[in-house]
């Protein structure tokens, strides 16, 4: 080893900046990896009218008919 001109690799600081750049990729990588083999499901067509009728529940009817004074 060559202690005067000692290479690039040799110090500890050159690889603590090369480590983040290279998590980053690597991290992008399992990103793309689960999200190509794990895709969202597809939205039905009839999606609008089903998140309205969730509204109509006895359950949410009776919540609703006690919440008004009449």
């Amino acid at each position: 080893m060559n202690l005067k001109n000692p290479r690039w690799w040799q110090f500890g600081h050159v690889w603590l900046v090369i480590a983040g750049p290279l998590c980053v990729v690597v991290a992008s990588f399992v990103t793309f990896y689960l999200a190509w083999s794990h895709p969202d499901p597809v939205l039905s067509q009839d999606y609008y009218l089903q998140g309205l009728n969730i509204n109509q529940t006895p359950a949410m009817q009776a919540r609703n008919h006690a919440a008004t004074q009449k």
